[in-house]
């Protein structure tokens, strides 16, 4: 039994359709015997179509706002997922970068990741669920969300796989 790492950005989880084959590979993957932790992007274009209502409210926008907003997209991606799981038969468990122990330093928009304590995401593991983590956020020191700008899920799967262990990413 291997544990694996596996990450889906934007277009792989673009809908619901989407969504459901996403969950199907990942159950046959558990199946297989393997653990699964899962980090994901947000759906299709809805960074894009978040910042563009952000800047149609405010042409300069808070930084930190922003990152409160940003956050909103992986987080629709992890729940959903986590359902088109469930509605597989298998059980999954949805974490925030933050749930997830992703510690990032101040810098919003392009925070680096301080350090990763995945403990509950080791937890769902250990209960035989898959875990689902939400990539390109995390939360600093003073508790404000954090993004860590564009390919940060992708940089959010490395380091979870390195977190855990992993044998595959």
């Amino acid at each position: 039994m291997a544990l694996i790492v596996q990450k889906y950005g934007g277009s792989s989880v673009a809908d619901a359709e989407s969504l459901k084959r996403v969950a199907r590979r990942i159950v046959e993957t558990k199946r297989a015997g393997n653990d699964v932790a899962v980090v994901v992007s947000a759906m299709g274009d809805t960074t894009d179509d978040l910042i563009d209502q952000a800047k149609s409210i405010d042409s300069n926008p808070p930084a930190r706002e922003m990152d409160m907003l940003m956050t909103a997209g992986e987080r629709i991606s992890m729940s959903l997922l986590a359902m088109a799981i469930h509605a597989a038969g298998e059980h999954a468990y949805s974490f925030t970068g933050s749930q997830a122990g992703f510690m990032t330093d101040a810098r919003f928009g392009a925070a680096h990741i301080r350090s990763v304590k995945p403990e509950r995401v080791s937890r769902a593991l250990g209960l035989g669920s898959v875990a689902i983590v939400a990539g390109f956020q995390g939360i600093n020191a003073d508790g404000d969300y954090t993004t860590l700008g564009r390919g940060g899920s992708d940089t959010s799967a490395v380091a979870l796989a390195v977190a855990l262990g992993a044998d595959i990413c």
